[in-house]
């Protein structure tokens, strides 16, 4: 059984809201595949996904982390509220507007908020017109 909360330090960026985390566990070290709870970042083929992808590498790359774990998802990924150098990773990338609120899975209300102000500012994937949520873009995808 894991720790709910594990210090790690980040190793590599997938995309927008999936990173590979090297963390402490109690019998050495181990390294996890690590989805981002709570958010969405546009797949790589989107508007936006290469740049959510730069963004979250921004944030966390070779950087110390804190993983608030919340169980694994059916890929067998690791859950995770991300810390990255004292930044909440989840956060910041709704706030510069290289993700949306994962309605679905969202529980920090207080997303919605930095959601909203992204929104208005037209920040990231908000400067589009009609910006496509990547769950509906997976959708016209199958």
């Amino acid at each position: 059984m894991l720790p709910a909360l594990l210090t790690c330090l980040i190793v590599g960026i997938t995309d927008g809201d999936s990173l590979t985390a090297r963390c402490e566990v109690p019998r050495g070290m181990q390294t996890f595949k690590v989805r981002l709870t709570e958010i969405d970042a546009p797949e790589k083929a989107q508007p936006f996904g290469n740049r959510s992808k730069q963004t979250l590498s921004g944030l966390c790359f070779k950087k110390p982390a804190l993983l608030q774990s919340q169980g694994t998802d059916r890929y067998g990924r690791l859950l995770a509220r991300v810390e990255c150098d004292g930044v909440d990773a989840n956060a910041s990338m709704v706030v510069l507007g290289m993700a949306w609120v994962y309605d679905e899975y969202v529980t920090d209300e207080s997303l919605y908020q930095y959601q909203e102000d992204a929104r208005v500012e037209r920040r990231g994937l908000w400067s589009r017109n009609d910006p496509v949520p990547p769950w509906e873009w997976r959708r016209g995808c199958r």
